[in-house]
C-alpha cells in the first residue's frame, strides 16, 4: 500500500482548517502545514493533528509556498487541499482504498473538484484538478498567483471528489498582487491576462476586465477552456454595463474554440425567450439538454445548464405557446433534479389544473 503526505499551506484558517484535517485525516499518513503568517488560532488547531508546522515568510507567490510545502513531504505521493476544502466521507473511503490498489506507476491521480453549489447543495461549477502526485517526481507549482500544478507522465482520472466549503469573504488581496506586479512592468503570461480579468471582474471592474480578456483572447496561447471561459465572463461584462449586443456577442464567440456547450446554450435560450421568441429559444434550450460533458473533462462546468434549468425553461416556452403537456413533461424533469424548488413545485400545480380543465 503506497503512503501519502498531506501538504497545504494556510494563514488564518482557524474557521476551517479543524473541519478540512478532520476530513482527511484517516487517509494520510502524514500532515505537513506551512503557515503563512496567521494571527489566530489556525496552528494551535493544526498542532492537534500533526506536529510537522513550518512557518514561511510569505512573498506574494503562492507557487513559492506551496513547493516550500512539497519538499518537506516523505511519503510516496502527495496530496494537496486548501484549508477550505474537505473530502465528504464517502470519498475519504474512496481515497482509504484507492491508496491500497494504486501501482506505483501511477503519476498522479486526479479529482473533481466541486468548487460551488446551489440551496440543495447540488454543484454548480466544477472540474478536475491534479490533486495526488509522486512525490519522487519532484513535480513543481507554477505561478505566483492561480499557481497549478505542473505534472506529466501516468495520470489517472479518479472518481473521488473534493469538496469546495467556503467562508471567506471577498478579498482584494489577489488583485492587489496582480496590481503590484503590474507597477513593477512585469510581462503577465496569457494565463495572468485571465486570472487578472477574473479578478476584476469579481470586483466590478467591468470595462478593465473586458480589456484584458480581449488581451488574453488575442493572444491565441491560452488553454482552450480558459478561452471559452473567456467568453462567458465577456459576455457577464457586457451585460453589467448594459451592451445587450456584445453581450450576444460574446456568447457566439465561444463557438470559435469549441463545439456549444450547455452553459451558453442556455445564455442564448434565455435571450431568445426574454425577446419573445419561443421556437428559438426551444432550440437552443433542448440542445442544452444534449450536450452532457463527460466526468473525466478538465474544463469548468456548470451541471445546472444540462440538468434541470434548461427543462424548467423548456417548460416556460412551451406553456407561453399553448402546449401545456409537453411543458408539464419538462417540469417533470426539472422535478427530477430539483423535488424541493417551489418555482417548480408552483409550475406542477398551475399546469395540473390547465390539463384538468382540459379533459
Amino acid at each position: 500500500m503506497v503512503t501519502v503526505s498531506l501538504c497545504m499551506i494556510v494563514k488564518n484558517e482557524e474557521g476551517t482548517i479543524g473541519s478540512c484535517l478532520s476530513s482527511i485525516a484517516k487517509a494520510v499518513d502524514e500532515i505537513i502545514i506551512v503557515d503563512t503568517g496567521s494571527t489566530d488560532q489556525t496552528k494551535a488547531i493544526v498542532r492537534t493533528f500533526t506536529d510537522k508546522v513550518y512557518d514561511f515568510k510569505w512573498i506574494d507567490d503562492f507557487a513559492a509556498a506551496r513547493n516550500f510545502a512539497f519538499r518537506q513531504a516523505t511519503m510516496d505521493y502527495i496530496l494537496w487541499l486548501d484549508a477550505d476544502d474537505i473530502l465528504k466521507e464517502e470519498d475519504c473511503n474512496k481515497l482509504v482504498k484507492l491508496k491500497k490498489d494504486l501501482d506505483l506507476s501511477v503519476d498522479s491521480v486526479t479529482m473533481v473538484y466541486n468548487y460551488a453549489f446551489d440551496e440543495y447543495g447540488n454543484p454548480t461549477s466544477r472540474f478536475r484538478r491534479n490533486r495526488l502526485v509522486k512525490r519522487e517526481n519532484n513535480f513543481k507549482w507554477i505561478g505566483a498567483i492561480h499557481e497549478y500544478l505542473e505534472v506529466k507522465g501516468n495520470i489517472v482520472n479518479s472518481d473521488i471528489s473534493v469538496t469546495h466549503c467556503r467562508v471567506h469573504h471577498k478579498s482584494d488581496r489577489n488583485l492587489k498582487i496582480f496590481q503590484n506586479r503590474l507597477m513593477r512592468g512585469e510581462i503577465f503570461t496569457p494565463r495572468d491576462l485571465y486570472y487578472y480579468a477574473n479578478e476584476l471582474l469579481d470586483h466590478q471592474k467591468y470595462n478593465k476586465a473586458i480589456t484584458y480578456y480581449d488581451k488574453f483572447l488575442a493572444t491565441g496561447k491560452g488553454w482552450v477552456e480558459d478561452e471559452i471561459s473567456s467568453c462567458g465572463k465577456l459576455a457577464d461584462c457586457y451585460n453589467k454595463i448594459g451592451n445587450k449586443e456584445k453581450e450576444l456577442e460574446s456568447v457566439f464567440r465561444s463557438f470559435r474554440y469549441d463545439s456549444p456547450r450547455a452553459d451558453f446554450c442556455c445564455r442564448l435560450g434565455f435571450h431568445f425567450l426574454n425577446r419573445n421568441l419561443y421556437e428559438t429559444a426551444i432550440f437552443w434550450y433542448k440542445l442544452a439538454t444534449q450536450l452532457k460533458r463527460p466526468d473525466d473533462d478538465w474544463g469548468f462546468s456548470d451541471p445546472t445548464c444540462s440538468t434541470w434549468l434548461p427543462h424548467l425553461q423548456l417548460c416556460v416556452c412551451y406553456d407561453r405557446l399553448g402546449h401545456h403537456e409537453t411543458a408539464y413533461e419538462h417540469n417533470e424533469k426539472a422535478r427530477s433534479y430539483r423535488p424541493r424548488d417551489s418555482s417548480v413545485l408552483q409550475n406542477k400545480k398551475y399546469l395540473e389544473s390547465i390539463l384538468k380543465k382540459n379533459e
